[in-house]
C-alpha cells in the first residue's frame, strides 16, 4: 500500500450489538487494526463501556445530534467525512447521501433474510431495511457478501451485477482457537449447573433458529441427555421451556451468558446443534468447530460453506431426522473422532490471516 488511508467505519453494531452483526463488526475492526495498523481507523457511532477498540478514534454525534444518535448515522455523520478515503458501513447500510462524496464506499452485506422470510419480521421493518439495504447497493463502490448463499440472494432480491459482490467469509474470535484449561472447564460447569453430558444450542431463541424441531426431534428419538440453550430471554424462549416440558426433554437455558464463558460451555457438550432455517454464514458452526465439538447443523442456506465435510446435516423441517443425525454422532466413536478432525481442518480455513488478506485486497 503506497499511503496511509484514513477508514471510516459505521460502528454501532461493533459497540451495541452482542449478536452476529456485533461479533463480525468487531472482528472485521480488530482484524485491520492488528494486521494494517498503518492506516487510521474512525469508529462513527455513539460507544458505551462494554467494548474498547485500541488503535481507533471514536467520532460520536454532538450538539443536537446527540439527541437523535440514529439520525447522524443515517445523514448528519456525512460532516465528518472530510479527509476520510475509505466508509465501511459493516451491516448492510450507508448513510443517505454518501454518494455525493468523494470517499470510496464499502458495504458488507450478512442476508436478506427479512426478504426471504417476511412473516418473521414487520411490514415497518421489511420497508426500512429495503430501502436501506437498496441504497447502499445502488451507491457502493465494494459489495461485501459474507457467503456465496448471500451473494446469490443479493442478486436474486435486487437484481445486483453479481461481477460487483465480493465473497468474503468471516472468522471467529482467536478466543475459540485457544485451548479450555480443566480449571477453567471446571469452574464454568459450576457457576452455571451444567450437567455432566450435553447437547448445546447457541443463538438466538426465536422461531428462525428452529429450538421447536430441535425439542421435537429430541423427543420423538428418544435422547435422554440435557440440551442446554444459550442465547438471549424472549417469549419465545419461555414457550420452548413450555415445549420441552411436555415433550419430556430436559432444557436448561442460559440467558445474558458472558463471552469469556462460552468457550468452556461449547467444550463440554457432546455436540452441538445449529439446526437454523436459514443464516448468512452461521458463525457458531465454526467457534464449535474451533473448540473441537462434533457440529450438526441444517441442509440448504449456507451451512456447508462454512461446515463443509466436517459436520453432519439434517432437514431442519424434519425432527426425526435431527434426531437419527444427533443419535449418530452421539453412539458412533469413529464418526465422532472423525469429525472433531475434520472440524479442526474445516476451521483453519478461516484464519484471521486468510481473512484479513481477503479484506485488505478489496480496497488496496
Amino acid at each position: 500500500m503506497d499511503r496511509t488511508l484514513r477508514i471510516a467505519f459505521d460502528a454501532k453494531r461493533a459497540y451495541h450489538n452482542h449478536r452476529g452483526l456485533g461479533n463480525y463488526s468487531r472482528d472485521v475492526i480488530r482484524l485491520l487494526t492488528t494486521y494494517a495498523p498503518e492506516n487510521e481507523y474512525l469508529l462513527f457511532a455513539k460507544p458505551t463501556d462494554q467494548y474498547s477498540f485500541p488503535h481507533t478514534q471514536t467520532i460520536t454525534p454532538k450538539g443536537l445530534w446527540a439527541l437523535i444518535p440514529s439520525l447522524w448515522r443515517s445523514y448528519g455523520c456525512l460532516q465528518k467525512l472530510d479527509g476520510v478515503d475509505i466508509y465501511w458501513g459493516l451491516s448492510g447500510e450507508l448513510p443517505y447521501g454518501i454518494h455525493n462524496y468523494k470517499v470510496k464506499k464499502i458495504v458488507t452485506i450478512h442476508d436478506v433474510i427479512f426478504l426471504r422470510y417476511p412473516e418473521l419480521y414487520s411490514t415497518t421493518y421489511r420497508w426500512l431495511f429495503r430501502q436501506k439495504m437498496r441504497y447502499a447497493l445502488k451507491v457502493a463502490d465494494v459489495i461485501v457478501a459474507i457467503s456465496e448463499q448471500t451473494k446469490q440472494d443479493i442478486v436474486s432480491y435486487f437484481g445486483i451485477d453479481a461481477q460487483r459482490i465480493h465473497v468474503v467469509y468471516q472468522g471467529c474470535s482467536n478466543r475459540f482457537r485457544e485451548p479450555v484449561s480443566e480449571e477453567c472447564a471446571t469452574q464454568v460447569m459450576l457457576k452455571y449447573s451444567l450437567p455432566e453430558r450435553y447437547l448445546l444450542t447457541v443463538g438466538a431463541i426465536e422461531p428462525r433458529k428452529n429450538l421447536r424441531n430441535l425439542i421435537e426431534a429430541m423427543s420423538c428419538t428418544h435422547i435422554d441427555l440435557p440440551l442446554v440453550a444459550v442465547g438471549g430471554k424472549s417469549k419465545y424462549a419461555e414457550q420452548m421451556v413450555q415445549l420441552a416440558h411436555e415433550k419430556g426433554v430436559v432444557l436448561k437455558m442460559i440467558h445474558n451468558l458472558p463471552f469469556e464463558d462460552l468457550p468452556a460451555v461449547y467444550k463440554g457438550a457432546e455436540l452441538f446443534c445449529y439446526p437454523s432455517i436459514f443464516e448468512g454464514f452461521g458463525i457458531p458452526i465454526l467457534e464449535s468447530m474451533c473448540i473441537g465439538t462434533p457440529v450438526l447443523t441444517s441442509t440448504g442456506s449456507c451451512f456447508t460453506e462454512t461446515g463443509g465435510d466436517a459436520a453432519l446435516y439434517a432437514n431442519p423441517l424434519k425432527p426425526d431426522e435431527i434426531g437419527k443425525q444427533i443419535k449418530r454422532i452421539l453412539t458412533d466413536n469413529n464418526l465422532r473422532t472423525a469429525m472433531i478432525k475434520k472440524g479442526y481442518n474445516q476451521a483453519n480455513k478461516f484464519t484471521d490471516e486468510q481473512v484479513v488478506n481477503n479484506l485488505i485486497n478489496m480496497y488496496i
